[in-house]
C-alpha cells in the first residue's frame, strides 16, 4: 500500500468495519482514523458540533421499511457542500497554492454555497452531498474546488470519504448519497487524465471499503440495500466505463448526458439495456434575462424552473424514476451580481421582499406535504431552519 494507506486501512477496519484486532492495532487504528478526521476537517467539519436539539433527522431513514425504493422518499442535498468553510482569508491564504488555469478568481462569496459542514448538514438530515474535485496544484491528491477556487490544501477525498464512512457506522440506519463531479478550470492544462482516474478509484475501492460503497449499478436500489452505505452518483467518466458494467458502482451520470443550464429540466438515461432514467433541473444560471437584470428577476426565474421540476415528481408518471432538482442557482455576471447567497436568501433588504429562492420554498413544500419530490438539493440549507424539515415532508 503506498504512503498512509495503511493507516487509514486500519482506520476503516477499527472503526468502520470494526475487523481489527484489541490491543496495540486497535490503539493505531483509531488513532489513524483521528488523524484522518482531522486532516478532513477544513472540507468534511465536526459533527460534534451539531448542538442535540438540531439532530432530530439524524436517524430519519431508519424508521422507513427495508423494502423502500431510494426514488420514493424525499431527500434532503446540499449543492456545492464542500464550499461551507470558503472565506476571503482562505483564498486570500490559498493564492500562492493555488495555480489556477489563467484566470482571476472572483471574490470568495462567489464560490460559497453553504455555511454548515457536511458533518452538521449529516446530523441535520441531509443525505445527498454534490461534491467537486480534482487533483491538487501539485497533482498528488485529489481535493475539493468550485471552479478555480481551491476550498481546502489539506483535505483530501479520501479524507472527506472516510468522514462520511465514520458517520455511517454510527448511524447505520441511513444512506448517503455522494455526487462527484471532476471539476475542471482549475489548474492549467488539468483533465481527467488516467492518473486522477486512478486516485479517484483508489480513493472509492480496496483496502475493505467495497463493504463501505453499494456495489450494486445501473438501477435504484432500495434502502434495505444500502442502509450504513454511500451511493456513489459518477458526475465523471472512467476508461473502461463502455466495457461490461464499468469501471466503479453506482449511478453514473456522466458529463456529456448532463444538459447545461436548462430551464426546463431534462431526462437523463444512466442505464441504456433498462432504459433507467433519472429526471433532473439543474438550471443554475438565468443568464437569458441579460445583464441587467433584477434580483426578483433572477429569483423568480429560478422559482420558476424548480416549481415546475416539482410538479413532475409528484406526478404518477415515472413514480419509480429518480427525480433531483436543484434548487441553487446563481447569476454572478448579472449587475447587480447574484451571488448564491443572494439567489438563496434574498439580499436583507426591500429589493428582494419575499426573500430569496430558500424563503420561498417554504409555501411551495408545505404545499406539496405528503408528495414525492426525490432528491431536493438546496444552497445555504440552514435558512430558514425548517427547511430541511419540510423537504421530509414535516410540518414544524
Amino acid at each position: 500500500m503506498r504512503g498512509s494507506s495503511i493507516f487509514r486501512y486500519l482506520a476503516a477496519s477499527a472503526s468502520i468495519a470494526a475487523t481489527a484486532s484489541a490491543g496495540n492495532t486497535n490503539s493505531l487504528a483509531q488513532f489513524a482514523l483521528q488523524k484522518v478526521l482531522q486532516d478532513g476537517r477544513e472540507v468534511f467539519g465536526d459533527y460534534a458540533a451539531a448542538h442535540p436539539s438540531e439532530k432530530r433527522y439524524t436517524d430519519w431513514m431508519a424508521a422507513l421499511p427495508d423494502s423502500t425504493l431510494l426514488s420514493h422518499i424525499n431527500i434532503p442535498g446540499t449543492h456545492d457542500a464542500a464550499t461551507w468553510n470558503y472565506t476571503q482569508d482562505t483564498q486570500d491564504a490559498l493564492t500562492y497554492a493555488t495555480r489556477c488555469d489563467g484566470t482571476t478568481a472572483n471574490p470568495a462569496v462567489v464560490y460559497r454555497c453553504q455555511r454548515e459542514s457536511i458533518a452538521q448538514a449529516l446530523d441535520k438530515g441531509v443525505r445527498f452531498f454534490d461534491l467537486r474535485f480534482a487533483a491538487d496544484p501539485l497533482g498528488k491528491r485529489l481535493v475539493f474546488w468550485h471552479s478555480a477556487a481551491l476550498m481546502s490544501a489539506r483535505a483530501s477525498v479520501e479524507d472527506v470519504l472516510f468522514g462520511v464512512w465514520d458517520w455511517l457506522a454510527l448511524h447505520g440506519g441511513e444512506t448517503v448519497l455522494l455526487s462527484f463531479q471532476h471539476e475542471i478550470g482549475t489548474v492549467a492544462n488539468a483533465s481527467f487524465d488516467a492518473e486522477v482516474q486512478r486516485m479517484m478509484k483508489d480513493a472509492l475501492t480496496g483496502n475493505g471499503k467495497d463493504g463501505l460503497l453499494w456495489q450494486g449499478r445501473g438501477y435504484v436500489p432500495t434502502l434495505g440495500e444500502t442502509r450504513g452505505k454511500v451511493v456513489l452518483v459518477k458526475r465523471f467518466d472512467m476508461d473502461g466505463d463502455d466495457v461490461g458494467d464499468g469501471v466503479l458502482p453506482g449511478l453514473h451520470m456522466g458529463p456529456a448526458k448532463w444538459i447545461d443550464n436548462d430551464p426546463s429540466g431534462f431526462a437523463l438515461v444512466f442505464n441504456a439495456s433498462t432504459n433507467a432514467t433519472a429526471f433532473i433541473e439543474d438550471y443554475y444560471e438565468p443568464d437569458v434575462l441579460g445583464e441587467n437584470s433584477t434580483v426578483v428577476s433572477n429569483i423568480d426565474a429560478k422559482m420558476a424552473a424548480v416549481e415546475a421540476h416539482f410538479k413532475k415528481a409528484v406526478a404518477e408518471e415515472e413514480r419509480d424514476s429518480l427525480f433531483i432538482t436543484f434548487t441553487s442557482a446563481e447569476h454572478n455576471s448579472n449587475t447587480p451580481s447574484v451571488v448564491p447567497e443572494t439567489m438563496a436568501l434574498g439580499n436583507g433588504t426591500e429589493v428582494t421582499p419575499d426573500g430569496g429562492v430558500n424563503h420561498q420554498l417554504v409555501d411551495v413544500l408545505k404545499g406539496l406535504k405528503g408528495q414525492r419530490l426525490g432528491v431536493v438539493v438546496l444552497d445555504f440549507f440552514d435558512e430558514p431552519e425548517d427547511l430541511v424539515a419540510l423537504v421530509l415532508g414535516q410540518q414544524v
